[in-house]
């Protein structure tokens, strides 16, 4: 039998305790196998009753009697899916009423974000923390969960694992999702294919604007080869020969599980034509190397694929480290009409720091060309910049940008 590796620690971790002594109830959302039970059972799994409502019977007690379901499974308790029983969620509130400085008493989850949105809107406002989980981080995998990006902190000597090079390669191949490194001999593509069955069965059948998964699934493998590209949902629809309003629609679908991320341009008046199309990113590098076919580390370091992959890496590494630490500033791009381009504008106090990836071990000055536009347009928002590559080396590239490789960002 295989040794599994100890439990990897989450980033989000701190939050979660300390959202849980400041409200009554808080919400974990975040794609299916993402880690959102895992890290409750391990923060809370010995103060708190855990009750999945996943299982028909279960869910049916919870919908039949919902006063007497919450009588059976008192506070302090975790409901994990929630969503399988939305209509629990004002019975829950009538509880928190009861008792309202009572902090901790229930912890949610849930894997569709829109659909439990609107019932957290409805039932919970002001009473829940909303907190969002997202498969392992890079710092998290190697072992660092609490190390800021490179413009939180100064940057400090490795004293953990790194990984460069091929071994870079392998772990974005693997992904991020916790049980493909808690199980470090499992396929990732058997896993990948096992998990878009089951998110395409459990998730995307229970969501009404889908009807044919065949089609879905090429929609699916479409954007994968769209990862870290401007999102055309014309061009889609005309590929794939679906109506445009459908393709919206199932967008909208991959939004609300958490599987794609979609990132809207930064404006500015600066007397320049901005592209105003927005960009599309998986929220899994496995996933959307699995998607595209890739099942070999060279090939993905060395195919045409490579630069949207380490793209798409560096941008989720932004998000995750954002999402974790329960920070909810959007993250923008920038792009002009004549070709200058920041792939990430991250705010911190007011100004936009703009970051850009390159998958070359050998950053060059000329790299850093679009960051340099930026700051030169907008000289009061912008920020020092930092150009994330696939090397081992940090080096200045110009006097407001700094070459950060990717296995110290």
């Amino acid at each position: 039998m295989e040794a599994c590796k100890p439990y990897l620690t989450r980033a989000i971790e701190p939050l979660l305790r300390r959202a849980a002594e400041e409200f009554p109830a808080v919400v974990l959302t975040g794609p299916r196998q993402s880690g959102k039970t895992t890290v409750l059972r391990r923060l809370f799994g010995q103060s708190h009753g855990f009750v999945s409502l996943e299982p028909p019977d279960v869910r049916a007690a919870a919908v039949a009697d919902p006063r007497g379901f919450l009588k059976l499974h008192p506070p302090p308790v975790v409901f994990d899916e929630v969503k399988s029983a939305p209509d629990l969620l004002p019975y829950v509130k009538e509880a928190i009423d009861d008792d309202r400085h009572a902090c901790g008493r229930y912890l949610l989850t849930g894997s569709q974000n829109l659909m439990l949105m609107a019932h957290v809107t409805e039932s919970l406002a002001g009473r829940a923390a909303v907190l969002r989980l997202l498969p392992l981080s890079y710092r998290e995998v190697v072992g660092r969960p609490k190390a800021g990006l490179p413009w939180d902190a100064p940057p400090r000597p490795r004293q953990h694992e790194s990984l460069t090079g091929p071994a870079l390669w392998e772990a974005l191949l693997r992904g991020g999702f916790p049980e493909l490194w808690s199980s470090p001999s499992r396929d990732p593509a058997l896993w990948h294919a096992s998990y878009l069955q089951t998110y395409l069965e459990r998730d995307v059948r229970q969501l009404r604007q889908v009807g044919d998964l065949t089609q879905f699934q090429a929609l699916l493998r479409a954007l994968a080869a769209r990862s870290a590209q401007l999102l055309n949902t014309a061009d889609l629809s005309r590929d794939l020969g679906i109506a445009v309003n459908t393709v919206r629609a199932w967008l909208s679908v991959l939004e609300a599980t958490h599987q794609i991320a979609v990132v809207r341009p930064y404006f500015a008046n600066i007397g320049k034509r901005l592209v105003k199309t927005p960009k599309v990113y998986f929220t899994d590098v496995g996933l959307l190397c699995h998607l595209v076919g890739l099942r070999d580390a060279r090939h993905a370091a060395e195919g045409p694929m490579a630069g949207a992959i380490f793209e798409t890496a560096v941008f989720l590494e932004i998000l995750k480290n954002q999402w974790h630490r329960g920070e909810d500033q959007p993250l923008h791009f920038w792009r002009t009409s004549i070709g200058s381009e920041v792939d990430a504008l991250v705010s911190r106090e007011g100004r936009l720091i703009p970051v850009e990836a390159k998958v070359s071990a050998t950053p060059q000055p000329a790299m850093a060309v679009g960051i340099l536009a930026f700051q030169h347009d907008l000289p009061r928002q912008a920020a020092d910049g930092y150009l994330i590559h696939g090397g081992d080396t940090r080096l200045p590239l110009a006097p407001r940008v700094t070459a950060t490789p990717f296995g110290m960002f």
